[in-house]
């Protein structure tokens, strides 16, 4: 059975920083691409970020690009989404999914992030 699970959400003042983390269980994480979306509270989901099997590849929504940092660890089966500078914009459920043949196959229970001002 194919897991996701975040973790890393929290409450934090504008400026602080987060560290989403989402393990990945149940296929092959180092052959999936992966892909990070938030949905915030009355709106729609929309992508942050997704990073290639190797990692080498990483792209960037532009409300969070030169603020957050996508990474994973193959062997650790585990994404990561950096988040610094928080605005309070930024408060959403955030979620990883797994990235297959052009669309997102794959999805967590997501993790909350709170951004005071």
């Amino acid at each position: 059975e194919v897991q996701l699970v975040e973790s890393g959400g929290g409450m934090v003042q504008a400026g602080g920083s987060l560290r989403l983390s989402c393990a990945a269980s149940g296929f092959d994480f180092s052959r999936y691409d992966m892909s990070w979306v938030r949905q915030a509270p009355g709106k729609g989901p929309e992508w942050v970020s997704h990073i290639n099997i190797g990692g080498g590849s990483t792209y960037y929504a532009d409300f969070v690009k030169g603020r957050s940092t996508i990474s994973r660890d193959n062997a650790k089966n585990t994404l990561y989404l950096q988040m610094n500078s928080l605005k309070p914009e930024d408060t959403a459920l955030y979620y990883c999914a797994r990235f297959l043949q052009g669309s997102l196959d794959a999805w967590g229970q997501g993790t909350l992030v709170t951004v005071s001002s």
